[in-house]
């Protein structure tokens, strides 16, 4: 009897093992604006769903980092769901305060741009599995605003 309920164990396990998973990549981190708390930022994240229908997402959390020093961070919670067998589109919001612009001047240095790491992790509830954590990471630059963004 304990090998049957063995091989019936070991057989669930592969085949969650190797079950399709969404994937995700980030798409797209650009500056959308300056407001009287800080700048904004906006990630876009594109998730692919392989399964033939639609995946509640749990939350999004994110870091953003500069210079190994984190600037922002936060979470997103219940940003909705992923469309069944096509990929969706998220958008994950980054806000910035001024203050925390002004420490990072010497990064800013004579280019006008800040070096960042942004790190997001995107929780999804998928049946029979659970709660799955895709981690993303992107290294880049941001360009920051100049005068003529902020009272324009």
């Amino acid at each position: 009897m304990f090998q049957i309920l063995d091989k019936a164990k070991n057989y669930v396990a592969e085949k969650v093992a190797n079950a399709p998973k969404p994937e995700a990549s980030i798409t797209d981190v650009d500056f959308t604006r300056v407001g009287r708390a800080g700048a904004e930022y906006l990630a876009k994240v594109s998730v692919k769903n392989p399964y033939g229908t639609s995946i509640p997402i749990c939350e999004i959390k994110y870091c953003l980092k500069s210079a190994d020093r984190e600037i922002a961070s936060g979470t997103i919670p219940d940003p909705g769901s992923l469309k069944a067998s096509d990929t969706t589109i998220l958008d994950v919001s980054v806000k910035v305060p001024h203050s925390i612009l002004v420490n990072l001047a010497r990064d800013i240095g004579a280019d006008w741009d800040i070096d960042y790491q942004l790190d997001i992790s995107l929780i999804i509830d998928l049946p029979v599995i659970g709660n799955f954590t895709i981690p993303l990471s992107q290294k880049g630059e941001f360009k920051l605003p100049t005068f003529s963004d902020i009272f324009a």
